[in-house]
This record gives C-alpha cells, sequence and structure tokens, in this order.
C-alpha cells in the first residue's frame, strides 16, 4: 500500500459495510483495498467503515485500514466521512432495521453525502423505465407473476418467457419457459442452478405452476418476454455497462463489456460459466464491421438515457451502476437488468478508470456540500 499524505483539501471518503463476529466486516476485500490504493494514490483520506461504528454524533470513528501488504487490516480512529460510498454487500443485510436506520440517518445528515443508498428491486426497475417514452421502447414485456393466469396471458403473445427474482442476483433463481403446440408436452421449464440447468417437461398448465411455486418458493418474481439475442458461435452474448459519475457530477460511461453465455447456460452470467468477451468481436460476427461500429455507438447514448430515467424515477441519490443489454437479430438494445452496487469489472483500463471515478465524483460532492 503506497501512503501519500491526504490532502487536507480534498474531503473523508468512507466505504461503508456491515460487520461481521468474525471477520470484523463483509464484503469484497480485494475491491476494497484496490479503492483505498486509488485512493490514497489521489490524495484522499479513505477507510472502511461498518454501520455499526458509524457513530454520526462522534467527531472520529473506528475504521478499517489495510497493512502495507494488505493481508492484514487494522481498525483506527479516523475523522466522521464527508462522503459515503455504500457497498453493504447484499439485499438481507441493507434491510436490518439497524442498518436500514443508519442509511436513512446519514441520508438526512447535514455534512455527509451517501450515494447508492440501497439494491434496485427488478420490477422497480422496469416500471421506471416505462414511466417515459424514450426509454420504454427498449424494455421487454413485463409482468408480475402472480398466477399461472399470468403466463397463459403472456404465451398467448409470447413463445418464450424469463421468470427472474425481484431481488436476484448474479442470475440465480432465473427460469426460461419456452411452449410449443406440436409436441406431447408442450411446456419446457429450463431451471437455472449453479453452472447447471435442470429442463422439465409439462403436459398442463397446472404440472408446470406446481413446478414453478416449488422453485421461487415464497420469492415474488417477474415475467418476461424472452428477447431473441444476437449470438456468437451459436451462443447468445449481451453488453455489460458500467456507468459512473464523474468530477462533474454527470453520467459518464466508464466501459462497455461483453459476456458470452456458457455452453448451456440461459444466462451470459460469469459465475453461471459465461465468459468476459470485447464488444466489437461479438457483434462483428453477427452484424458485420460497419452495422456493429453503428450498434456500439449507439450503446453509450443509450445506457446515459436508461440511467438517467431510473434515477429521475427512483429518487434516489445515484453515483454509479452497471447494466445489462441486449442486442437483438435486428441490432435493436434491450434493457434487461441495472445494479446499483457493480460488480468490479476485469477489463483493465474500465478497472482503473472506475476506481479513479469514485473519488472524482465524491470531490463533485463535497463541494457541493460546502
Amino acid at each position: 500500500m503506497n501512503s501519500r499524505i491526504p490532502d487536507p483539501s480534498k474531503p473523508v471518503i468512507a466505504i461503508l459495510t456491515t460487520s461481521d463476529r468474525v471477520k470484523q466486516f463483509r464484503g469484497n476485500r480485494n475491491n476494497f483495498r484496490d479503492i483505498i490504493r486509488t485512493g490514497r494514490e489521489m490524495g484522499f483520506l479513505v477507510y472502511v467503515v461498518t454501520t455499526r461504528d458509524l457513530k454520526l454524533e462522534e467527531r472520529t470513528v473506528n475504521g478499517y485500514v489495510p497493512s502495507p501488504s494488505g493481508k492484514l487490516w487494522y481498525s483506527i480512529p479516523v475523522p466522521l466521512p464527508q462522503v459515503i460510498y455504500n457497498r453493504i454487500s447484499n439485499r438481507e443485510e441493507e434491510e436490518r432495521a439497524p442498518v436500514a436506520r443508519k442509511i436513512a440517518e446519514c441520508l438526512e445528515h447535514d455534512h455527509i453525502k451517501l450515494y447508492n443508498p440501497s439494491f434496485f428491486n427488478k420490477w422497480d426497475l422496469f416500471e421506471w423505465l416505462k414511466a417515459s417514452r424514450a426509454t420504454s421502447k427498449h424494455v421487454p414485456k413485463t409482468r408480475r407473476l402472480r398466477s399461472s393466469n399470468t403466463l397463459i396471458a403472456m404465451l398467448s403473445t409470447h413463445d418464450s418467457l424469463y421468470l427472474k427474482p425481484e431481488s436476484g442476483k448474479a442470475g440465480k433463481g432465473i427460469m426460461r419457459l419456452k411452449y410449443r403446440e406440436d409436441v406431447s408436452l408442450p411446456y419446457r421449464l429450463q431451471i437455472q442452478s449453479g453452472k447447471k440447468n435442470a429442463t422439465y417437461k409439462a403436459a398442463s398448465m397446472d404440472r408446470l405452476w406446481a413446478r414453478i411455486s416449488k422453485e421461487k418458493k415464497q420469492s415474488r418474481y417477474i415475467v418476461q418476454q424472452a428477447i431473441q439475442l444476437a449470438t456468437h458461435h451459436g451462443r447468445p452474448f449481451d453488453l455489460r455497462v458500467l456507468l459512473q459519475k464523474n468530477g462533474r457530477g454527470g453520467w459518464a460511461v466508464t466501459g462497455i463489456g461483453a459476456r458470452l453465455a456458457g455452453a448451456r447456460s440461459i444466462t451470459t452470467h460469469v459465475p453461471r460459466g459465461g465468459s468476459i468477451e470485447e464488444p466489437a468481436t461479438m457483434l462483428e460476427g453477427t452484424f458485420g464491421p460497419e452495422r456493429a461500429a453503428a450498434i456500439l455507438k449507439n450503446v453509450p447514448t443509450t445506457a446515459l438515457l436508461i440511467a438517467r430515467q431510473i434515477e429521475r424515477a427512483s429518487e434516489m441519490m445515484l453515483g454509479e451502476m452497471s447494466m445489462d443489454l441486449g442486442v437483438d437479430e435486428a441490432g435493436d438494445l434491450w434493457f434487461f437488468e441495472a445494479n446499483s452496487r457493480p460488480m468490479k469489472f476485469d477489463e483493465p483500463a474500465i478497472r482503473k478508470l472506475s476506481l479513479e471515478r469514485i473519488f472524482q465524483y465524491s470531490q463533485h460532492l463535497a463541494r457541493m456540500n460546502k
């Protein structure tokens, strides 16, 4: 860890997470180390703080910083932050009463700016985007999965559907349903678990619904038309866009990656066997170089339009999000998902800029505070 003396004119930044009895705090330590290293190189005082240790009435709090080797973490007294980068790692943690209370207190605090206060819910995202003419055309037909009647209605116009948990992440719990009239078992349900898929075939909607209910348990689901995605060597791919606010407080595209679906996966998520690819390569195979370049040029414009609409409709202060956009066989763009706690992008240039932008935006927030 290189340690520059923090610049006193720069705001103090805290990475917010929750405490852990065994490991001091939760979250992705490698990511936290990278953020702290970048912040120090840019002259910021930055540390990890848990919701339990963040005592807003005190002048100093207990923060965690890595040792020079990065292997150990020390708890040290540090000044109260001016900007809080929320990296609480999952919804269950975030929804616990003491954690939710602490976030609410930070949002109301006069001298602290906290951004990305909560995870997104899939249904909310689609509702927000449907509310604007400019973004609604990028949204697949989506309904809340309330009963088998929802499926019957959706199958009357789409022969292939995706069933997704409203609060899922990394492709967990996603199912794909296909309907074929001309076979004895017309309903085919693909269920994703780990890198494997199980396929269940049913003769009737009643049998199918019983199986879906067993799979989804008490979780709330949405059902969505399946878009015929462009493919690379027969496997579908989509685009992953990282958007962050810059030093002027405006949305900017930090980078665009592509994710190619695993051989038998129904999604492109890397933990499900998907792979990281170069967007231009993926698109050129299907559309040729000129058309691919035109589609790729359209991606930042569309992603920025969507990010601004999400921020407007959510009424949250957001500083970053990642977004999954699909390209269909005609070259049109579709919105599938946005995440308010983006996973790190492995592409080195995107990674470097993404870390710097956290501090550029934090500096902007601190200036607004004054």
